[in-house]
């Protein structure tokens, strides 16, 4: 067997920083063997400037809606940015003529092309549609599947889950998930949550004020959005409670899940979520540019938070990469260390994902890719750009 070694300024393990001079040891297709000294790895070793690291992990990304790329408006609020998406879901807002259909897979073929030259090897992806399948089969990238459903009307349920199934069965893997606290109603929560053992679920949480007050006292911004789309939902008075709080309780405290946008989160909430095994996913950039606010991260990491990272979709994003998504975050919080960044985008997003076991660290027997950050300043990510070597 033949092995490859890789050696760079820094080597980050998917736990932690190597010691200086330390050498990535792989078989040639990628499956690591170890990380050992120099002095030990003999000759051959490839040596590149810059950060040596696991692939990343995006934990949440909706593949599907890549056709919508710079059509939306950027600072347009939550509640206009889901008007938009809801009326031009499929519908050919971003083009004007020709063949539509295949517009939409085209631009899912480019927006995986983007994750991997981006240095992402595993996607937590929200999907409506079976619109990816023919994208995913050749298992370029590693997917779990999100079969997404919402229906606020309490008599829809059953037809809302039953469409989510047949979605589901097209797609062959992956979990049926809740939208959000603000679109899912009580009967279809339950229906989703009988179901959930043995997978993994996701659910947009808190990505705006808003959304806080229309789930606690039933008014708000949100109701322009109701009757935007012909909805009555006059019956709904509020559950006293705020978002994370209204949708929490419907799942066991052992059921993995993970909290998107987490925008408007606050000390209350996470003393709510104490003892779930609960994932928070940052999406930064499409926070900044849907709303142009991010999340308190320094309160979900003096809390203790279980942080991962995503990239939302390229409707509500400049591009799919999670080392802008890092760099962001470093620079609107400098005090975060570059350990903690790449951890939550490497070992963290693995384990949420539950691909622990192949992916996120370069633990001896995994096959987690190898990318190289390069261009940063020292360790930290700067104006770095992603290189990937496996």
């Amino acid at each position: 067997m033949t092995y490859r070694k890789f050696k760079a300024d820094y080597l980050f393990t998917g736990e932690g920083f190597a010691a200086a001079d330390s050498v990535l040891v792989t078989t040639d297709e990628g499956r690591v063997q170890d990380v050992v000294p120099a002095a030990a790895a003999g000759d051959g070793v490839l040596y590149s400037p810059g950060i040596l690291c696991p692939g990343f992990v995006n934990c949440h990304c909706h593949l599907e809606l890549s056709h919508l790329r710079g059509v939306i408006p950027e600072g347009t609020g939550l509640v206009e940015f889901l008007g938009t998406v809801i009326r031009g879901r499929g519908a050919g807002l971003a083009v004007d003529t020709g063949d539509q259909a295949e517009r939409i897979r085209s631009a899912i073929a480019a927006g995986e092309r983007e994750m991997l030259d981006n240095g992402i090897v595993a996607v937590g992806d929200i999907c409506n549609t079976a619109d990816t399948l023919e994208q995913k089969r050749p298992g370029r990238l590693r997917y779990y599947n999100f079969i997404e459903t919402a229906g606020f009307i309490e008599g829809g349920a059953p037809m809302r889950f039953d469409h989510s199934l047949r979605v589901s069965g097209e797609l062959g893997t992956g979990s049926i998930v809740p939208h959000a606290p603000y679109s899912v109603s009580p009967a279809l929560f339950r229906l989703i949550a009988g179901q959930a053992k043995g997978g993994i679920q996701t659910i947009h949480n808190q990505e705006d004020e808003e959304e806080d007050r229309f789930l606690f006292s039933g008014d708000g911004s949100f109701l322009r959005l109701y009757a935007a789309l012909g909805l009555d939902i006059s019956f709904f008075r509020g559950t006293g409670k705020r978002s994370l709080e209204s949708w929490l309780g419907y799942f066991d405290r052992r059921q993995p899940l993970i909290a998107v946008h987490n925008v408007a989160t606050r000390e209350e909430d996470l003393r709510i979520a104490a003892g779930y095994a609960l994932s928070f996913c940052l999406c930064p950039n499409a926070n900044l540019y849907i709303g142009g606010r991010l999340p308190d991260v320094g309160l979900l990491v003096r809390s203790g938070c279980f942080i991962v990272v995503g990239t939302d979709s390229l409707a509500s994003n400049h591009g799919l990469s999670v080392l802008e998504e890092l760099k962001t975050l470093e620079r609107a919080f400098p005090e975060l260390d570059t350990a903690s960044l790449l951890r939550w985008a490497t070992m963290n997003g693995a384990a949420a994902l539950g691909m622990e076991a192949e992916l996120g660290s370069f633990a001896p027997g995994k096959q987690p890719g190898v990318i190289l950050i390069e261009g940063g300043v020292g360790s930290r990510l700067g104006r770095a750009r992603v290189k990937r070597l496996l």
